[in-house]
């Protein structure tokens, strides 16, 4: 199954593209999605809506993970991400890609297996887990790997289905 996990902002849209068949993973893209921080919002929108089809269009991934929100103080900041997200969630929707969400600590407990682990540890066990030669950079970007790996390791997931059923014929 291919996988797109995206870690969600205006300024930087973590990006990673996976395929798990079940028991191992092959990594076949993994970026940000940037925006400069003079330009209008709505162009920046634009840009990561554009962006966001490419991706689309070039790794057909079979399903988006994609974090949840969650802000404790910058409503500001909530809510231009929020705007994004949903620009995101719109693209893969405009394409046929079904959408899933993971909360962080969802991410945290499929990466490292402790709901509260720190972000250091989540990358570290991403990097492991893709046998990767260097650290995804930057952290949007690592997270966004993060997120993918989650989905693959989740219930809802096709993966997950296709591993149970490997294993019960």
């Amino acid at each position: 199954m291919r996988i797109l996990g995206i870690d969600p902002g205006y300024a930087i849209v973590g990006v990673g593209v996976i395929e798990y068949n079940g028991q191992r993973f092959k990594t076949l893209e993994y970026g940000a999605i940037t925006t400069p921080a003079g330009m209008d919002f709505p162009k920046r929108l634009q840009m990561i809506y554009e962006q966001m089809q490419e991706i689309l269009m070039i790794y057909k991934p079979e399903a988006m993970a994609v974090e949840k929100l969650y802000f404790n103080t910058n409503t500001t900041t909530a809510i231009d991400v929020a705007q994004a997200r949903g620009v995101i969630l719109v693209t893969a929707q405009q394409a046929g890609v079904p959408c899933y969400e993971y909360t962080p600590l969802q991410v945290k407990q499929a990466v490292v297996g402790y709901g509260r682990a720190e972000k250091k540890q989540v990358i570290e066990m991403t990097k492991k887990i893709l046998s990767l030669s260097r650290t995804p950079k930057p952290d949007d970007v690592a997270d966004a790997l993060a997120i993918a790996i989650c989905h693959a390791h989740s219930a809802p997931s096709k993966a997950a289905r296709q591993l149970m059923q490997e294993q019960n014929a």
